[in-house]
């Protein structure tokens, strides 16, 4: 006689081990991100586009990272406004950073920073391609 407790009894053992498998915060353990395991994502300007990642740290803050080669001459948003912080990480081309009534420019191997609240839009003013990292710290980052 089987007891009517053992299939309450595995479903409850099966609705865990999916769960602990399903890695609903990817930041919860030190991993590496393979960049032929994203997806590319092409904008109408021609911007190429990658997400890494969107997650949480141990530490509680919201982070997501993407990363974007953008063509000469285009920008890929007009000026706004975010609700979190951004650190841009510029690997390649020059891009120009217009924020607070000035314009900036970095080259391969500078860093922006984006304060949260700040009217803000990036540019590539290079002859080629310009290539970076957004890393996205705290509030709207899932947006």
């Amino acid at each position: 006689m089987t007891s009517p407790l053992l299939p309450a009894l595995f479903l409850a053992l099966a609705s865990v081990a999916a769960s602990q498998s399903a890695d609903p915060n990817p930041l919860a353990a030190s991993r590496v991100f393979a960049y032929e395991q994203m997806t590319a994502k092409t904008a109408p300007n021609g911007a190429v586009g990658r997400n890494v990642v969107n997650g949480a740290l141990a530490s509680g803050e919201a982070i997501a990272v993407h990363e974007t080669t953008q063509p000469a001459g285009t920008a890929p948003n007009p000026p706004h406004r975010i609700q979190h912080s951004e650190v841009i990480v510029v690997r390649e081309g020059t891009l120009e950073f217009d924020h607070d009534g000035k314009a900036e420019r970095a080259g391969p191997g500078s860093v922006i920073y984006v304060a949260l609240g700040t009217l803000h839009s990036v540019k590539n003013v290079g002859d080629g391609p310009a290539s970076y990292v957004v890393i996205q710290i705290g509030g709207d980052t899932k947006k």
